[in-house]
């Protein structure tokens, strides 16, 4: 019998729901359950260095663990090179340590208040000094994508049309509106995050686990076995059939 496969949604700095998540699944599934991280680690929540640490220790320890890349994550990774790089994806006005996108939070889980100083330059030297190097190599190694027989895991979605082989790492991690109004089968169930719902939803073609933890709100586990697939509650599973 095929063991099942868990995903876990966009933690988002959010270490409490991520340790809760974590016993759902492991009283599910036992300690040695695989799971797929969607990516998304850091920014906006308060313990973004937690949530690495975890993550980290997690991969060390032999766990069947798959860590993909988000595009928060990727920004955090491009902020710490020896030159900040700015995702030109994003508007001009818009750089990874304003507010909106939660990079202040994440810096703030190592010590470094921006408070302190209103130039980027200064910030980043006191980033470079806080953040450890081991944090940094896990952001740059997180692989784009996961696959099972019958599942693909990415952060954002996929380009429809396109062969799951042939994807841009750019619609990997930022792809929203071509992706989520496409009916199409896409030859296998796409499992993906980044653009927060209500509660993990199956759409038929695609599920989405990003419930917003990113903004407070409870972070998601699903159960797939095969296409089919649950949400992991306290109350116990709650199975997620198409729309």
């Amino acid at each position: 019998m095929t063991r099942p496969i868990y995903a876990i949604g966009d933690i988002h700095g959010q270490h409490a729901e991520l340790k809760r998540v974590l016993a759902l699944i492991e009283a599910d599934g036992g300690a040695d359950a695989e799971i797929v991280f969607i990516g998304d680690y850091t920014d906006r929540g308060p313990a973004s260095a937690a949530v690495l640490d975890h993550l980290i220790g997690g991969v060390a320890a032999g766990k069947p663990w798959h860590c993909l890349k988000g595009n928060h994550d990727r920004m955090f990774s491009w902020f710490m090179r020896d030159y900040p790089v700015h995702d030109a994806h994003l508007p001009i006005y818009l750089y990874w340590l304003h507010a909106r996108l939660g990079g202040d939070t994440t810096l703030a889980s190592y010590g470094v208040e921006m408070a302190e100083t209103d130039r980027q330059t200064e910030v980043h030297a006191l980033a470079k000094v806080a953040v450890p190097q081991a944090h940094i190599d896990f952001l740059e190694g997180l692989a784009l994508c996961h696959e099972t027989e019958h599942l693909f895991f990415a952060h954002a979605g996929i380009r429809p049309g396109l062969p799951l082989a042939s994807q841009a790492e750019h619609d990997l991690l930022w792809i929203r509106k071509e992706f989520h109004v496409d009916r199409r089968d896409h030859g296998k169930l796409i499992v993906h995050g980044h653009t927060p719902v209500e509660a993990a939803t199956h759409y038929g073609n695609r599920v989405n686990i990003d419930s917003g933890a990113g903004y407070g709100k409870p972070l998601s586990a699903v159960r797939f076995d095969g296409r089919d697939c649950t949400a992991l509650t306290k109350r116990g599973w709650i199975p997620l059939v198409a729309d």
